[in-house]
């Protein structure tokens, strides 16, 4: 039996999805007002801020009323009495792992911080943003949030890549398999030799590159999940 040292996993909107909080493929939904060339691009923030801080306002209200469901409280639980290492890389911007006590790797930002676009100072986002919101380092009317839009380049990339390069075990979480980079690290772990294992309630766009499939709701896969990696240390 392959020995597991380093754990990397990879949620996606779908672990937030039982917490009430819908993806941009969900009907009925925050995105699904919306288009998202129209408030998730830097295009769209210079075309219409007001409308992108309408929208991120939104979000930030619906995610600070949001509670962690089982699925973070299983990662969070994995992440404090694992042996080894876990490191959890997020493609969510809700801030509901931190919720849960799970320390993550935000790729795509949050929606609790607020960047400036001058000078790229970060600080904590009010609840409520608007045109003309002023950094409070360089006093620029340039405020927006600290999220990365469709275009923009993922944070925190070399440190992510390492990590999925050199774990043993590549596990992703309620993702679509649609959004790149994020969708391309099972390959990345594939070709180092890592395990594979691929959470989800359907088959993602990825699932071909995946060993392993657990299919059901988050909230009830991945308690079971993390049981059996700490059951078998």
């Amino acid at each position: 039996m392959r020995r597991i040292d380093q754990i990397v996993i990879l949620t996606g909107a779908g672990i937030s999805a039982e917490s009430g909080l819908g993806t941009f493929r969900d009907e009925g939904g925050l995105w699904a007002q919306h288009k998202i060339e129209d408030v998730a691009t830097p295009e769209a923030f210079l075309r219409n801020p007001d409308l992108v801080h309408r929208f991120y306002n939104a979000r930030r209200a619906q995610a600070a009323k949001a509670q962690p469901n089982a699925a973070h409280k299983a990662i969070a639980r994995l992440q404090a009495t694992f042996s080894g290492t876990v490191v959890l890389v997020t493609q969510n911007v809700d801030g509901l792992h931190e919720k849960a006590g799970s320390p993550a790797i935000h790729m795509h930002g949050e929606l609790s911080c607020a960047l400036c676009a001058a000078c790229e100072h970060r600080w904590d986002a009010p609840m409520t943003m608007a045109v003309g919101d002023t950094c409070p380092a360089c006093a620029s009317s340039t405020a927006r949030p600290d999220i990365v839009w469709f275009g923009e380049m993922p944070y925190h990339m070399e440190e992510i890549v390492e990590a999925v390069q050199t774990c043993d075990l590549f596990a992703a979480i309620g993702t679509s398999g649609q959004v790149y980079p994020a969708a391309g690290f099972v390959e990345e772990a594939r070709m180092a030799g890592a395990a594979t294992v691929e959470l989800n309630l359907r088959d993602s766009d990825m699932s071909h590159a995946f060993e392993e499939h657990i299919t059901g709701p988050a909230s009830d896969t991945v308690p079971r999940w993390v049981d059996q990696i700490l059951n078998g240390q």
